[in-house]
């Protein structure tokens, strides 16, 4: 018996020795709706996931699926990533929702983090982007360097969080520029270079002088650039290879911070469901350099306004604002809540053209 206890001793000792009973790596994975090289959306969401594994190296192990359909193709693929032994899946698109929450319900053990929806389960968090601050600074500078006064804005689809971006980028161009008029485009898609690109095209030849986009190519830079006297923003990542022009700045998103706190939570076992809005105070949010394409006067008035929101100062959607038939949405003064901006199905005054049903 001595004998058998000093070799079973022995052997945990061994074990412990060789990491025999080393914890296996935390599974993180990663559902886009893009590929990895898009330049914007994806192609940021994965930086971060690269940031997951440089904090946590052999702790955690990513793996992730490009290129995934909006609709009942992203079920089978969440649910096979789960079914690969995934403790924590990030579904970082809109159409991706109710994909994420279908999975969740079964699968309870596995955490899931779905990006821009609302809805939430024991095991689904929710977590988006204010935009809406970037586009106020992109409307800014946009509606001072114009000179036709048309500026041009391609839509992926008529969701609330684009909605914001096309009225707050609007309400700043008028406020240095009551002479501004929007054109936009909806390009029913988030992902498709060809009709990103002949979007701007289109809207290039109806005399927009400023391309806006809330699409995930770089392929509005790439036609504003041929274009050769038109002004692009970055979006969703710096799309710095147009820069200092046509891209004079950009909006950036930055989940890394936030995809390590969560891994961490899962790891520690303190993982919550949780629903989180972050903008630019809390870095979500970047804006990009802003290039010396710009004049020093309109730079110095736009990093005023991005520090004011840093700051918590100022918010972009301040009354007095009206609807687009003229009636009053907020008053001077006013600040609009977020319930009612998280379901914005409206125009302010100004903007030309219906919403898509």
């Amino acid at each position: 018996m001595k004998i058998k206890t000093l070799l079973a001793g022995t052997g945990i000792a061994l074990a412990l020795a060789t990491g025999a009973f080393a914890q296996d790596p935390t599974k993180v994975g990663f559902i886009y709706v893009g590929p990895v090289g898009d330049g914007g959306w994806t192609y940021e969401h994965d930086q971060a996931r690269l940031a997951v594994e440089a904090e946590f190296s052999d702790a955690v192990e990513t793996f992730y699926v490009e290129s995934v359909p909006e609709g009942p193709d992203a079920e089978r693929v969440i649910t096979q990533m789960a079914l690969q032994g995934a403790d924590l899946i990030f579904t970082t698109s809109f159409g991706f929702m109710d994909a994420t929450v279908n999975v969740a319900e079964r699968f309870p053990d596995v955490k899931f983090e779905h990006a821009t929806g609302y809805k939430t389960a024991d095991n689904v968090s929710a977590y988006n982007a204010r935009f809406y601050e970037g586009r106020a600074i992109q409307g800014h500078i946009a509606g001072q360097m114009t000179e036709s006064n048309i500026i041009g804005y391609i839509g992926s689809y008529p969701i609330p969080e684009v909605i914001q971006g096309i009225n707050s980028a609007f309400l700043h161009a008028r406020e240095v520029n009551p002479d501004v008029e929007f054109r936009i485009i909806w390009a029913y898609t988030w992902f498709d270079p060809a009709k990103e690109a002949e979007a701007a095209s289109v809207l290039i030849e109806q005399g927009a002088d400023v391309i806006l986009q809330h699409t995930d190519s770089t392929a509005p830079q790439a036609a504003a650039q041929a274009a050769g006297n038109v002004i692009t923003f970055g979006q969703a990542s710096d799309m710095a290879e147009f820069a200092p022009f046509p891209r004079v700045s950009s909006i950036i998103d930055d989940w890394a911070p936030y995809y390590i706190e969560r891994t961490q939570a899962v790891i520690d076992g303190t993982w919550e469901s949780s629903n989180v809005w972050h903008g630019i105070p809390e870095g979500m949010v970047g804006i990009g350099e802003i290039t010396d394409a710009v004049p020093a006067e309109i730079k110095a008035s736009a990093e005023v306004m991005i520090e004011a929101i840093r700051a918590g100062e100022y918010h972009p959607f301040t009354g007095p604002i009206n609807y687009q038939d003229g009636s009053v949405w907020l008053e001077e003064g006013d600040v609009a809540d977020d319930e009612t901006l998280l379901g914005m199905n409206f125009f302010v005054e100004g903007l030309a053209g219906d919403i898509p049903q």
